[in-house]
């Protein structure tokens, strides 16, 4: 950019809360649904949604800089935004190393580095003491359910794949190399997990993370070990990923506290 962005269109609800870390949220003229965080991002203009947005609305809006999530919107639109001469930043945080990054990159391009360079600092500070407190943990088989019909989990790629293995777990999906696969229950419990992790909707537990329950040879199911999280801590590439984290840490702990002695 040859100057701070001043309006800024966001495509995904995470893509608004960075820009608010990084010091940028007064310049967010336009934003998608679900982007509720923080609370100030609620009064934003909505333009649509992550998988298709309102083109007319975008250019309306006059923006000089369109913040864009790789795997989440929807390529086709993202090309005709930029065919029409907007400026496009494309991202897609793959562990959690690169959420301070990205932070501090928005704070480049929106002349607010003075506010995320020490957000970013923070985050990496507390990434530095996840690592050091889950070091050498016993490997817990982990099965993260995002949702009961499709069963659908995360592969390898997904940021939630490296808060997994940051806690001492295996996805035991994690070969899989699309973002969201689906996968059958049977294949669950072959995989066996030691622990599943359910998001659902919001604080709420799903019901459905009970139904492993008729499954008492599953070892998660055996010895209690079915965990619910928040989705927005974990399904965010946000700084609130790093609350998700420590919670995920702890239901890992949780795991492995269960085992039978000897």
């Amino acid at each position: 950019l040859a100057a701070p962005a001043r309006r800024i269109v966001a495509l995904a609800p995470h893509l608004a809360e960075n820009l608010y870390a990084a010091g940028a949220g007064d310049r967010l003229v336009g934003t998608v649904e679900y982007s509720d965080y923080p609370p100030a991002a609620k009064a934003v203009p909505r333009i649509g949604n992550h998988a298709r947005i309102d083109l007319e609305a975008v250019t309306a809006l006059k923006p000089d800089l369109v913040l864009v999530w790789e795997s989440g919107n929807n390529r086709a639109q993202v090309e005709r935004l930029r065919s029409l001469g907007l400026r496009v930043f494309v991202t897609q945080p793959g562990n959690l190393a690169a959420i301070p990054g990205e932070i501090e990159r928005l704070g480049r391009l929106a002349g607010t580095e003075a506010v995320a360079r020490p957000t970013a600092e923070t985050l990496r500070q507390r990434l530095d003491r996840l690592q050091a407190t889950n070091a050498g943990k016993p490997l817990v088989r982990t099965f993260y359910q995002i949702w009961k019909a499709p069963l659908t989990t995360v592969g390898g790629p997904q940021i939630i794949s490296d808060a997994i293995r940051l806690c001492g777990g295996e996805n035991v999906f994690g070969h899989l190399t699309q973002m969201a696969p689906t996968v059958t229950v049977e294949a669950v419990l072959m995989a066996d997990p030691e622990a599943i992790v359910a998001t659902g909707m919001g604080d709420a537990r799903p019901d459905w993370l009970s139904d492993w329950e008729a499954w008492p040879r599953l070892t998660a199911a055996r010895r209690g070990n079915l965990f619910h999280i928040n989705p927005d801590l974990m399904q965010r590439h946000t700084a609130r990923l790093f609350d998700g984290t420590e919670q995920l840490c702890a239901r890992l702990d949780q795991a492995r506290s269960r085992r039978p002695a000897g």
